[in-house]
């Protein structure tokens, strides 16, 4: 899981444990490094990690294009790679030529889950429910000072999700 300490990492993590996988989990922080104790190795994202590892044979892309390169090359054949997130501030891939650039054997997907319908929300909140997984709240706002919420969002001062009650 290569973006581990964001909103949705906490979450992958916690859906991959309760599938019965392996995690190994990254960041490009050291100090965050002790929020990633549900995974079962952390490891410190450089920018360079194909070759840290063997015999990983999934892996989800929350950084982004700007590391996917490098996480196609972390799976073994077979593998498959779910890009999903833009953490790294990078939108596209530019120049990418996906007959040389994607491993034989390896599979890129993606993940685009704005308009989730009905019955996929009852299954993920069913699954949830039978394995009691609650998210990492990590700040609660009242409505009022929904500005402070969203500038320490923006400037990455929580560690987990932002709550905002009303």
């Amino acid at each position: 899981m290569r973006g581990g300490t964001c909103s949705l990492g906490y979450a992958a993590i916690r859906l991959a444990k309760a599938m019965g996988c392996r995690v190994i989990a990254t960041t490009h922080k050291e100090s965050k490094l002790p929020l990633l104790k549900e995974a079962d190795r952390a490891v410190l994202d450089t920018g360079r990690l194909a070759g840290s590892f063997s015999g990983v044979t999934k892996a989800l892309e929350l950084v982004g294009p700007g590391t996917l390169r490098d996480t196609l090359r972390c799976v073994k054949k077979n593998g498959i790679v779910c890009c999903t997130g833009i953490l790294g501030g990078v939108y596209t891939l530019n120049d990418f030529d996906p007959i040389k650039e994607i491993p034989g054997g390896v599979y890129l997907t993606g993940f685009f889950s704005n308009y989730p319908d009905q019955r996929t929300m009852k299954d993920i909140f069913s699954f949830i429910g039978s394995h009691q997984m609650q998210p990492d709240i990590g700040a609660l706002y009242r409505f009022d000072n929904i500005s402070e919420a969203l500038s320490d969002m923006d400037h990455h001062k929580v560690d987990g999700k932002i709550v905002v009650t009303v």
